[in-house]
């Protein structure tokens, strides 16, 4: 019987062991999962509101949140966006609408998101409304998600 019992306990042990890891890794999942999200979706906030009295922090958060082939090019655009933006009193104020992982491992990831702006400009004073839909592309850097790529699609 004491034999019966010591199995039994090393059993149950083993099974709350194996348990609670399962539970500890969904969780990492999970936490991960709403971590890309969240990074794409401030992503997605920032190039989709740009406002040409401030443009040069907008264009900075924009760069904050971005990495690779991404940030060279709009590094290498924004002082022609600049010019622009100012030339035309761009205001274009973002509001994403829904985002959805598309597929993710520890180190990157592609999301889809939705996003409405109002734009206005010399062109249209007062307001134009833009639908977006942009796929991301994120990698995780020194802790962080980035995003590495965004193309319009759909």
């Amino acid at each position: 019987m004491p034999a019966a019992l010591a199995v039994a306990t090393v059993v149950v042990t083993g099974l709350s062991g194996w348990l609670s890891l399962q539970v500890y890794e969904q969780r990492a999942e999970e936490q991960r999962r709403q971590d890309i999200l969240a990074a794409a979706r401030q992503s997605a906030l920032n190039f989709t509101s740009l406002d040409h009295r401030h443009y040069e922090r907008d264009s900075a958060n924009v760069l904050k949140g971005a990495t690779g082939e991404f940030k060279e090019q709009f590094a290498a655009q924004t002082a022609q966006l600049t010019k622009l933006v100012a030339a035309n009193k761009s205001v274009s104020e973002g509001q994403v609408l829904e985002a959805g992982l598309v597929r993710s491992d520890e180190r990157s990831a592609r999301v889809l998101v939705v996003a409405d702006s109002k734009v206005t400009n010399t062109a249209a004073p007062q307001g134009q409304a833009r639908t977006y839909r942009l796929q991301l592309d994120l990698v995780h850097e020194d802790g962080r998600w980035l995003t590495s790529g965004v193309e319009f699609v759909g």
